[in-house]
């Protein structure tokens, strides 16, 4: 178990462990789809996440990894079609992590919510790197460079 958990519930403690694959679920839905690189891109960085983490979240990250796979692959199943209506509901989703969060620690909160946005942020961005040097392969002067 997680030290920092001790204090949830079973049910807490698995909407934390849920978090990086609803996460991931929600930045690479960003264009309305999910394909393969996004979603090999996230479960790529979970793994990562593993051994770059910030120490004090090494071990919620081994833990979270372990049925992240899983835990993406239901959830996608859940909230397909990516429309509107369906990103609502996973922005309601991660209502609840925040509301979890908010129950920890201090630091370890605080030191959880920067990573998870963070990752968010590069699994949306790494989609769109692809596109764009897929558009422009070259370096175009004032565009790419």
């Amino acid at each position: 178990m997680i030290n920092e958990f001790e204090k949830l519930t079973a049910s807490e403690q698995d909407v934390l462990l849920k978090a990086p694959a609803i996460v991931s679920l929600l930045a690479a839905s960003s264009t309305g789809q999910i394909n393969e690189w996004k979603k090999l891109d996230a479960m790529k960085l979970a793994h990562i996440k593993t051994y770059s983490a910030n120490p004090l979240l090494i071990s919620y990250y081994k833990e979270a990894e372990k049925d992240f796979d899983k835990n993406f692959e239901a959830l996608a199943k859940k909230y397909a079609p990516f429309d509107e209506p369906k990103r609502v509901m996973m922005q309601e989703e991660i209502s609840e992590v925040n509301e979890v969060i908010a129950k920890l620690d201090n630091a370890f909160a605080v030191t959880l919510h920067t990573s998870l946005a963070g990752y968010a942020e590069h699994v949306k961005k790494a989609y769109q790197g692809l596109v764009f040097n897929f558009l422009f392969p070259f370096p175009i002067p004032g565009l790419t460079a």
